[in-house]
């Protein structure tokens, strides 16, 4: 293939090998990232010829397909990249492969430019892609022929130290091509299924045929780039399959462009369910990084805020400043720019859907609403917008009916400050217990909240709309006065002060007050903890951080005068006060598990037999002490277990 002359050789420029070393050790974070490089330098060439094709008259080899040939050789270990691009001649040769930052793609854009043109196709401009082939490679050769007719061939060979050679090459034909012996270490380059795993990832979009071993790789397009109208919902489902790795069909698309602050084009997928909410722990961000069409980071972590990881798809840019090795944006303002660009123009997408289409944004909402909530307690920035997108239950809707925060606002009675909501883990547990009663018997709604997320929710939201959030089971929570209940006659104010005070005394030190409580209509009390931070959710969150975490903060408990039960205890203190403690603890326990604050059931249980042998006159209630042995009947026998 070459003439009988002897090889030039040539030493790189000074402190070149020093650059070179850099590249091959340092300045990409993955080896196989060489195959990109390599790939985007062809594509970069064929577009170069594309330009010169409309303006030159005579082209060598014009007939060629302007396409990129790959070939794989296990045996002999290679790597082949070949492309029909410009090509090169001696002198670019030594100009652009034996100076390193020196790019011939950066100066033929900057030639178009000066020149009042414009394209934006060229990927490399920094001149070192192509030596990352050394980190693989233990020898590259680089087989060339420029696209002008009076040109020869040439060939380049270096083994990545300081020197290389260069010697004529009969028989090229027109562009570049790149034979990488690899390292004995590198083999699996040679291997088919692994370039194409590579191709797949980093250069599916390439706007020319890659070929690999004969056949053709990118045979996805890149829809970003094309309008809207002249794509099929097809298209963009079996797109999104590709880009998501997926098998189901998205549930929602957002395809927009924009101009500014950077330019960019963006084509976004919501999926059908949420992965974590299935079981498979926490996903990675699925919206990959491109420039011009190229992949430069398929896992960005600051291009979109953390609560928006369920999304896939893709964001490309021509204008996106990148670090040398073209693995990440180097400018960290623009990429927050772009952050906040693409958050509120998904968000702007979802107050449209949920406007115009209510039932699939409540279905989206039931799958994917941890993710806005997650963003509404820690995204300063768009906690306005995302406050707006989330939705509850309340007493006021059907079950499984969902009603917006600006919703419950509209149906607030005049002079009401607070909006209210309950925790429990399902609406028919909230509704049996007893904090709905005041509220219900006021006719103020209440948001049922079904996720250990969501009291987190409300503490950092604090209001919406000029109304406070307040928990309804809170200690220090002032309701005007119900309508009164029908219901009966309640404990005079004297009797149900005595009773509070004998409650307290036999309650002891597990209850820091009991007071006659004016929220309870059908319940005979309910338990408050007088720290509203610290949460039945909360304290059991941080009894799961902390095995030894003891919450010594007692309960306020709220008894209702009007209920029988305590009516009945009142009188019962007086004429059988044992019983009448039993009766008083089972309230306070009752109470405590209404409120989702009583962890060691076990003592109700002894209790419970206590009141039932009470009940069926088996014996006389002792508190806190051990059965009495089975009292004697009439004859003054014992009675029998039949009795």
């Amino acid at each position: 293939m070459s003439t009988s002359t002897q090889p030039e050789k040539h030493t790189f420029q000074a402190e070149v090998q020093q650059l070179l070393d850099i590249v091959i050790n340092s300045l990409y974070t993955d080896r196989e990232i060489f195959v990109r490089e390599l790939v985007s330098n062809a594509s970069d060439a064929l577009e170069k010829l594309r330009h010169i094709q409309l303006t030159e008259k005579e082209v060598f080899d014009d007939r060629l397909p302007l396409e990129i040939n790959i070939s794989t050789d296990d045996t002999a270990n290679t790597l082949t990249i070949q492309d029909f691009g410009v090509g090169m001649t001696r002198d670019e040769l030594l100009e652009n492969l034996g100076t390193i930052a020196h790019s011939g793609s950066k100066a033929f854009l900057q030639a178009i430019r000066e020149s009042g043109g414009k394209n934006e196709n060229l990927i490399g401009q920094f001149g070192v892609g192509f030596y990352s082939a050394f980190m693989v490679a233990k020898r590259v050769k680089v087989y060339t022929r420029s696209w002008r007719k009076d040109e020869t061939g040439w060939c380049w060979t270096c083994e990545g130290a300081g020197s290389y050679e260069l010697e004529a090459a009969e028989g090229q034909r027109r562009g570049c091509k790149i034979v990488v012996e690899l390292k004995d270490e590198c083999k699996e380059f040679a291997g088919a299924d692994r370039v194409r795993e590579i191709l797949r990832r980093y250069s599916s979009f390439v706007q020319f045929p890659i070929n690999l071993n004969g056949d053709k790789v990118n045979t996805v397009q890149a829809l970003w780039l094309r309008s809207k109208s002249e794509i099929s919902d097809e298209e963009y489902t079996e797109f999104y399959k590709f880009a998501a790795n997926a098998f189901d069909e998205p549930r929602y698309r957002l395809h927009f462009s924009a101009d500014a602050p950077i330019a960019i084009n963006a084509l976004l997928f919501t999926p059908r369910d949420n992965p974590e909410r299935m079981g498979f722990g926490r996903v990675d961000p699925g919206v990959a990084l491109y420039c011009r069409k190229i992949l430069i980071d398929h896992h960005p972590k600051a291009l979109l805020p953390e609560w928006l990881r369920f999304l896939k798809g893709v964001v490309d840019s021509e204008a996106l400043p990148l670090n040398i090795s073209r693995e990440s944006m180097q400018d960290s303002a623009l990429v927050q720019k772009l952050n906040r660009l693409l958050t509120k123009r998904f968000l702007k997408f979802l107050e449209e859907e949920a406007e115009k289409r209510p039932d699939g944004y409540a279905e989206f909402f039931g799958r994917f609403g941890f993710f806005l909530k997650e963003g509404a307690a820690t995204d300063f920035t768009h906690r306005e917008q995302l406050t707006k997108l989330l939705r509850f239950e309340s007493n006021l809707t059907e079950k499984d009916k969902l009603t917006s925060l600006t919703d419950y606002v509209s149906r607030m009675k005049e002079g009401q400050e607070e909006i209210y909501y309950l925790s429990g883990p399902s609406r028919e547990a909230i509704e049996s217990g007893p904090y709905l009663e005041a509220f219900r018997a006021r006719n103020l709604e209440v948001l049922y909240l079904y996720e250990p997320v969501d009291e987190f929710v409300m503490n950092n939201l604090h209001e919406f709309e000029g109304g406070k959030f307040a928990s309804a089971d809170q200690a220090d929570l002032k309701l005007d006065d119900a309508p009164s209940p029908a219901s009966g006659d309640a404990l005079d104010e004297a009797e149900t002060t005595e009773l509070c005070r004998w409650m307290r005394d036999v309650l002891g030190e597990r209850v820091a007050d009991i007071s006659p409580g004016k929220r309870l209509v059908e319940s005979p009390a309910l338990a408050l903890k007088a720290d509203k931070m610290m949460t039945p959710t909360m304290r059991r969150m941080m009894k799961a951080m902390n095995e030894e975490f003891d919450d010594a903060a007692k309960v306020n408990l709220e008894i209702n005068p009007r209920h029988s039960l305590i009516k009945k205890v009142a009188s019962l203190r007086r004429s059988d006060e044992n019983l009448a403690k039993l009766v008083a603890e089972q309230i306070f326990d009752n109470a405590l598990i209404s409120a989702g604050l009583l962890e060691d059931p076990r003592r109700i249980v002894d209790r419970v037999y206590q009141l039932l042998e009470a009940a069926t006159g088996q014996q006389r209630p002792t508190p806190d002490s051990e059965p009495e042995p089975p009292s004697k009947g009439a004859a003054g026998k014992k009675e029998s277990p039949d009795d």
